[in-house]
């Protein structure tokens, strides 16, 4: 069960407090414009264990690091020069890239999970950018929920799921964004996982690129077979209303709760944490078995929420 409790320096306002606090080995929940992030340091391995105890996150699963510019993640990781062009076309931006190591980078072995390669991105929002310049090193932050379960869109989405398993909460309001990062690698060029930028614009810059979204052995975040799953069941591509589901609507399918009835997949995408959130309390709340979510279409951002709703949907271990 996930802990209700205030965190011990609370809900707080100020990111050069939040900066300062991940420099002192806390944990620290904070907003990108993707998701809220649980940040460690990640060059301090105590640090970084207490992200995999509070999510109760599998060892084997790697986090991504927040670094506040290219110049910050090149000593940290070798760039090809597709990287460097993807770098310089969505940084900031909600773009993660899978890289070799570089040789001397610092980081705790936990951050990479024993792996050869380190997910960088570098976060848009001025909130966030004002955490890692106070914080002062390489910061790793999964989002800031249990294992498995909704990512947060929101500071109490952060305080419900997890509560005093973190040091403080840095409550910036709601997401713009609310989808995780795109997750690449670029040798060869392999979308990891679909997110917030979406794959069109990628493959301007790449050319079309192979898919690795649910390996046989982890290598991104986000890989997970089932992954942001609500309490409840979810059944997807539903047309219409059922006496014991929530139904999560999208364009012409209106719904208890719905993600874009215009069909503007950008809206979606920002609502579709939260919906699920609240849908999943509602399901609860009300009796009902299950949530069952409107068809969205496979395009643009549509491959990304698709992804996170086929994950949610997910047979659970």
């Amino acid at each position: 069960m996930a802990s209700s409790k205030t965190p011990r320096h609370g809900v707080i306002a100020h990111p050069r407090r939040a900066g300062a606090l991940l420099a002192e080995g806390a944990l620290v929940a904070f907003p990108t414009e993707t998701v809220y992030g649980l940040g460690a340091d990640a060059t301090n391995g105590e640090a970084v264990a207490r992200i995999y105890e509070a999510k109760g996150r599998p060892s084997f699963n790697p986090l991504i690091v927040h670094v506040p510019d290219l110049a910050a993640a090149e000593p940290l990781a070798v760039f090809d020069p597709l990287a460097h062009r993807l770098a310089e076309a969505f940084w900031p931006g909600p773009l993660t890239l899978v890289l070799p190591l570089r040789e001397g980078h610092g980081l705790s072995g936990l951050v990479t999970a024993g792996l050869p390669t380190v997910a960088l991105r570098v976060p848009a929002l001025d909130l966030a950018q004002a955490v890692l310049a106070a914080a002062g090193r390489p910061i790793a932050a999964p989002s800031a929920n249990p294992s498995g379960r909704i990512s947060p869109t929101r500071a109490e989405h952060v305080l419900e799921g997890l509560g005093d398993r973190v040091d403080a909460v840095l409550d910036g309001g709601a997401c713009a964004v609310g989808l995780e990062s795109t997750i690449l690698r670029t040798d060869p060029p392999t979308l990891l996982r679909a997110g917030g930028v979406p794959v069109e614009e990628i493959e301007e810059i790449t050319g079309p690129l192979a898919r690795d979204t649910t390996p046989g052995k982890v290598s991104a975040p986000g890989q997970m077979t089932s992954h942001y799953a609500p309490v409840v069941p979810v059944r997807l591509d539903v047309t219409g209303p059922d006496e014991d589901a929530v139904l999560l609507g999208f364009g012409p399918v209106s719904g208890d709760l719905t993600l874009s009835a215009s069909g503007d997949l950008r809206e979606a995408a920002a609502n579709l944490f939260d919906h699920l959130h609240r849908a999943d309390a509602l399901a609860r709340r009300s009796g009902k078995s299950r949530i069952d979510v409107a068809p969205v279409p496979e395009m643009g951002l549509g491959w990304a929420i698709n992804d996170r709703l086929k994950r949610a949907a997910a047979p659970r271990g």
